[in-house]
This record gives C-alpha cells, structure tokens and sequence, in this order.
C-alpha cells in the first residue's frame, strides 16, 4: 500500500502513547475489530488521526467505565462508531440462520423465545450485522437439532493436508475466532481457537462427547459446573462436553489453543 508523506499517519508505538495503553493492548483491540488501521508494503500498521480519536474514546471507557473489551466494542458499535465488517463466514452463517427458521415457517419471536435472546439481536445475526458468542450459536444449534460446524460450510470432506489460507473460519461472537482445521467424514473436530483478551464464550453450554484442549499460547479459565482451571501455555485439558462449561481470556495478549471435540457434535 503506497501512502504519501504528507497524510497524518502515526505508527503503533507514537499511538500507544498519545492514548495511553501499550501496543499490545492496541492490537487486541483490532482483533476485536474495533480499528482497521492500514499497512504498508512491509506491513507496518499506520493509524489516521480518526483512529487515535476512536482509541481515546475506548481507553476512557476501560479506565473510567470500567468496560472490559468485548463491551467496549458492542457499546462503540451501538454508538455507530464503529462499523461490523463480515469476517470469516459471518455472512453464511447468517443467511443459514435465516433458511432454518424460513424452512421451519417460525417467526423470529419464535425462535428469539425459544433460545432466550432478543428477536432485534436474531434479527441483526441472519442479516449478519452481529456475531454470536459459543454459548448462543450452541443454543441455536441445539434449537434447530444441528451442531456448530454445520455453520463453517463445511459440507464437503477437507484433504489431508490443510494449509493455513484454506481453513473454514467462522467468528463466534467479538474477539472469538475458530479455524476448523479438518472436515468431512471424521470421527475428531480440530479447532484452532483465537480468543482476544477479555473475549469469552458467554454462559455455560453443553453438548455430546469429549473435548481435549492445549493451550498454545496465552493463557485460557475454562469453568466446569462452578469450578474454574487457569490454563497457561503447555497446559493440555481433557473433560466430558455434558458438563456444563464456559471459558474466558483472563490475561493480555491474544490466546491461542488447539481444541478438539469428538464426536463432532460441538
């Protein structure tokens, strides 16, 4: 990308310091997608004065607020400060919603009752507006007797070898992304999760089978029932998906762990 001398672009490093927070912090917060600066031809992230007015305003609301980042984003959004991009298969994800409920003739009070959320955010998911944590899509899977991995689009069998670029991703809701990365006829579902900080996956879900997790880096508290495990990188996790679980970033950098479900009901 080619820019001229003369546009106000500033590096990371000058940001981080007129909106008071480090360059990591900053970085979580475009994962949640809260800024898009551009890039260079070498890559370097350049932020326009536009971008460092919007990252002021999220420092305020995390240090006088008191606003984790996942809220940060949402109250930015409803704000209309900031704009929800498609990312991954979030468009699919929303039309297949909306095909569920058309092909079960169901009303979005319906189904917006059924799986106890509010019919303006169901509404908002089909036209792909929002994206939903774990714990909602696993509601809506279960409403609709089908399972998480049927929104990826995967319904043909992956190749043995998958490269990074052709990975199905779907965005579970801000700061949550899944990369499937094998599909088809398999008896394991291997999932390479990114969990921003502060991003979680909602209230406790269940499902059939058993799920193994290792932690590859950063750093992930996952809640069985009412008991809470700090996994740190290297740490591998094993339990049965019929207890009720949720799980969260805690620290400040980016999390990621491989998770793996079988059978491939998640």
């Amino acid at each position: 990308m080619k820019t001229s001398m003369a546009e106000p672009y500033l590096k990371i490093g000058d940001v981080a310091r007129k909106v008071g927070v480090s360059p990591s912090v900053i970085r979580s917060w475009e994962n949640l997608g809260l800024t898009r600066p551009r890039r260079t031809q070498s890559k370097y992230r350049l932020y326009a004065p536009e971008d460092v007015k919007l990252l002021k305003r999220a420092r305020f609301l995390r240090k006088v607020r008191g606003l984790n980042a996942a809220a940060i984003v949402q109250l930015l959004k409803r704000e209309g400060r900031v704009h929800v991009v498609a990312d991954g298969n979030s468009g699919a994800i929303g039309g297949h919603l909306r095909q569920l409920r058309a092909k079960r003739k169901l009303s979005l009070a319906q189904v917006a009752q059924a799986v106890g959320i509010s019919v303006g955010f169901l509404s908002a998911l089909e036209r792909s507006q929002m994206s939903a944590s774990v714990g909602t899509l696993r509601k809506l899977a279960r409403f609709y007797k089908t399972n998480i991995l049927d929104f990826f689009d995967a319904t043909e069998a992956s190749s043995r070898q998958v490269r990074p670029e052709a990975r199905k991703v779907l965005q579970a809701g801000p700061g949550v992304r899944m990369e499937l990365l094998a599909w088809g006829n398999t008896v394991m579902e291997p999932h390479l999760f990114r969990v921003a900080p502060d991003a979680e996956s909602g209230e406790s879900y269940t499902h059939e089978g058993e799920e193994f997790l290792y932690i590859l880096r950063g750093e992930l508290a996952i809640t069985l029932n009412d008991e809470e495990y700090r996994l740190k990188p290297g740490d591998s996790f094993y339990f049965e998906s019929a207890t009720p679980h949720r799980w969260k970033n805690p620290g400040r950098r980016e999390t990621w762990l491989l998770w793996v479900n079988t059978p491939p009901t998640f």
